[in-house]
């Protein structure tokens, strides 16, 4: 019979060595230093002595930056995962938020529900078409990902510019209303946290409990051997293109609505966020490792590096010095993990 102490001690090493744990500590810890360093303020209402970020405002802000981040890392992960990359997804987010602004801006709709049923129908529908045209061309025209997307990136976001003639084009205040919908008396918006947490819990699903998810992670790990086992390689990468497409149509969509109005210059460099993202939550650049879950993770803790800067009172291009290097630290380590992997598999064989 098992004892509770030999059963709990597996347990706590495989936990302690789980990539999430080390996420979720890193952060913990992170807050926690922004807890004692952040300073405090009274509170004009209730006159109470505030932690500048460990409060229900900052804690929700941090959180509603995080999760347009997170919502397009879902899908761009899954790109990864399969050995490709998407440099275009914020362009993809810009041409998705202003062509339904301007197609909201035309049509006179009555009724909130009709308004965001063709705000979520037409921005959904542009970042599927965008991520198609990815696919296609990744696969036909037999190019780079990296190459390709870099392409579009500046087309899409082109589009956008001529298209919208460089204005802010302002979003019904139905659609503001439903993202910015309240629940509390503190005037919290947990909408786009919520819409973050579906979305992950949605790719986590997909990756892990799907067949098209072990496909995704057979082709990143061996693309020929997925071929001999009879994998429609073609139709798996222009799926992940979609995808990922699919996930910046939606944070468009509610990023849009958050802020009340849609620009050709949104998210203007959010391909660095969301691939830091991935790359951060242990996705491999080389493809047949990645998660949703960790993904998230990965943007909250960049977001949170963002917010101790600004916290802190600290220059603001410190940010792009700090996630570069958090790129290249994950990067070098899963290079590390993969060579002591190679080794420990090699020595097994041989003994």
């Amino acid at each position: 019979m098992r004892t509770p102490g030999t059963t709990v001690l597996p347990m706590l090493r495989i936990l302690l060595g789980s990539q999430q744990t080390g996420l979720i500590l890193v952060i913990l810890l992170l807050g926690a230093v922004l807890s004692v360093f952040a300073g405090y303020h009274v509170d004009r209402t209730t006159g109470e002595l505030v932690n500048n970020f460990l409060n229900s405002r900052t804690l929700m802000q941090t959180a509603t930056d995080a999760s347009f981040f997170v919502i397009m890392a879902v899908g761009a992960t899954m790109v990864i995962i399969s050995g490709g990359i998407d440099l275009s997804v914020g362009s993809i987010y810009a041409l998705s938020g202003v062509m339904t602004a301007m197609v909201l801006r035309s049509m006179d709709l009555e009724g909130p529900f009709a308004v965001v049923a063709l705000a979520v129908l037409t921005c959904v529908s542009l970042g599927v078409l965008c991520g198609l045209l990815n696919g296609l061309m990744v696969v036909g025209l037999r190019v780079h990902p990296f190459i390709v997307t870099l392409g579009t990136m500046w087309v899409f976001r082109g589009v956008a510019f001529v298209a919208s003639e460089a204005e802010s084009i302002l979003v019904p205040q139905p659609l503001t209303d439903a993202i910015k919908l309240s629940f509390g008396a503190d005037a919290l918006y947990p909408m786009p946290m919520i819409i973050m947490l579906l979305i992950t819990a949605a790719g986590a699903v997909y990756l892990s409990r799907t067949v098209m998810g072990r496909h995704i992670f057979a082709v990143g790990g061996n693309v020929e051997a997925g071929r001999y086992a009879g994998l429609r390689i073609d139709r798996i990468l222009v799926g992940v293109y979609v995808v990922s497409g699919l996930t910046a149509g939606i944070a468009a969509l509610v990023g849009s609505s958050y802020y009340g109005s849609a620009s050709c210059a949104d998210a203007t460099g959010y391909e660095l966020y969301v691939i830091a993202s991935a790359v951060v939550g242990g996705a491999s650049l080389r493809g047949g490792r990645g998660s949703a879950v960790n993904a998230m993770l990965g943007a909250m803790l960049i977001v949170l590096i963002r917010q101790s800067i600004r916290t802190l009172h600290l220059d603001q291009n410190y940010e792009w010095v700090v996630i570069g290097c958090a790129i290249i630290v994950a990067v070098v380590l899963d290079q590390v993990n993969r060579r002591l992997t190679a080794r420990r598999l090699a020595g097994a064989g041989a003994g």
